[in-house]
């Protein structure tokens, strides 16, 4: 056997070792402290609802194992039984241009692998978070959700994969840092684009209704620096119990958007404090600092697949013709995330950076600890998360602090 399908092989065994190993330590964990409430969380959750937590928390981990066991049989299935070559000899065939027939292939066969993990996620909605009360969704809604998914990922994907892939040919050698420049342009405009097309597609957005939870969170917002063109209101509660807030866009084309969840299980001082946060990211310019590492990922990205496409093993190793970019693009893409794993608890660390700026910012912002301490405590006993989670597991996956971390902060 070629030395790259054994180093492939090598490499999904690593992560999937790590993964499962990860969960068994964060499982071992929570029980050990399942059996009464730490005094540090006084306050936070009741002895009923932190076992409820706990459950939850012990309940997501078993079947996120399953599911990691599940999706590691799939990839290999996938990439070592020979269907990819059947698949691309199928749209080459199709004789419309290399960059049209690659589109094909590369958009479809992704469709084509998204089908196996639905029977999973219908579990985990239907199931999984029913059983703990945060499902809201119908299965009309959920199927309506995949089917637009589908739609959206054949009308926006293929066009842009039949430029990128055009690109080989209008630009030559050097297509790799156009490609680059075209689909990083493309993400910045779906910046913009996205919460006025794509987002009311799936959800319903409303203008924050006249009154003084609207006056004191624009003040707050002006007075701030932020001054963002509106806030509005999305109705999530349709699908699920679990709350959020995040600002889309950018320039004057920046907009609030609050979960309806969030609306009701905050008080207005705890809302502020939550807005205050989000808007600490934008004043301490997380977002910039965030395009420019995606950036640099993504022209480290392109120049690989360059790299790939004229090494004669690469695609030849998975039976696939070497030189054919649409083949490299789909390989990097279903193989590169047994490197990138390794790398995650970086990403993750400085997330969690930013998140205690944020949290500092809006401490200042409402003028103390109280407000942002009291929202997290809610969101966390309504969300029951997992607030003592083994400190590996965490440093490896979780993109914010635990509550127990950021009050800590705050109050320092």
């Amino acid at each position: 056997m070629h030395w790259l399908p054994l180093t492939v092989i090598g490499l999904m065994i690593a992560r999937l070792a790590a993964q499962l190993g990860l969960e068994g330590l964060n499982r071992a964990e929570v029980r050990r402290r399942a059996g009464a409430l730490p005094p540090v969380l006084t306050g936070v959750m009741d002895e009923a609802t932190f076992a409820k937590a706990a459950e939850y928390t012990l309940a997501k981990s078993r079947f996120g194992a399953l599911e990691m066991v599940y999706e590691a049989v799939v990839l290999a299935a996938v990439v070592f039984s020979g269907l990819l070559p059947v698949l691309w000899a199928k749209f080459n065939g199709l004789a419309l241009g290399a960059a049209w027939s690659g589109a094909l292939f590369l958009v479809v066969t992704m469709i084509l692998l998204g089908l196996p993990g639905l029977p999973l996620a219908w579990w985990a909605q239907f199931r999984l978070e029913a059983r703990f009360g945060f499902n809201q969704s119908t299965l009309r809604l959920w199927l309506t959700d995949q089917v637009k998914s589908t739609l959206l990922g054949l009308a926006i994907g293929f066009p842009l994969a039949w430029a990128l892939l055009a690109l080989v040919g209008w630009v030559g050698p050097w297509w790799w840092v156009w490609g680059f420049g075209l689909l990083f342009g493309f993400q910045l405009l779906m910046l913009v684009l996205y919460p006025k097309l794509i987002l009311p597609l799936f959800n319903k957005l409303t203008p924050l209704a006249e009154g003084e939870a609207r006056t004191r969170l624009l003040a707050l917002s002006d007075s701030t620096g932020f001054r963002a063109s509106t806030i509005e209101v999305m109705d999530g509660s349709k699908r699920s119990a679990h709350s959020n807030a995040f600002f889309t866009g950018f320039g004057r084309f920046r907009r609030i958007v609050l979960y309806d969840t969030l609306m009701t299980q905050l008080s207005q001082e705890e809302l502020e404090a939550v807005l205050a946060h989000e808007i600490g990211h934008y004043r301490r310019g997380h977002i910039p600092q965030r395009l420019v590492t995606m950036a640099l990922l993504q022209f480290g990205a392109f120049a690989t697949i360059a790299w790939l496409t004229h090494a004669p093993w690469f695609n030849s190793a998975f039976g696939l013709p070497a030189g054919a970019t649409a083949p490299t693009f789909l390989l990097f893409g279903l193989l590169g995330g047994l490197a990138t794993f390794w790398f995650s608890p970086i990403g993750n660390w400085v997330s969690r950076k930013h998140e205690y700026e944020a949290d500092a910012f809006a401490r200042e912002a409402v003028g103390g600890p109280a407000p942002l301490s009291g929202a997290l405590r809610k969101l966390s006993q309504k969300n029951l998360s997992n607030l003592t989670p083994h400190p590996l597991y965490s440093a490896v996956y979780y993109s914010h602090p635990t509550l127990v971390e950021r009050e800590r902060a705050l109050q320092g």
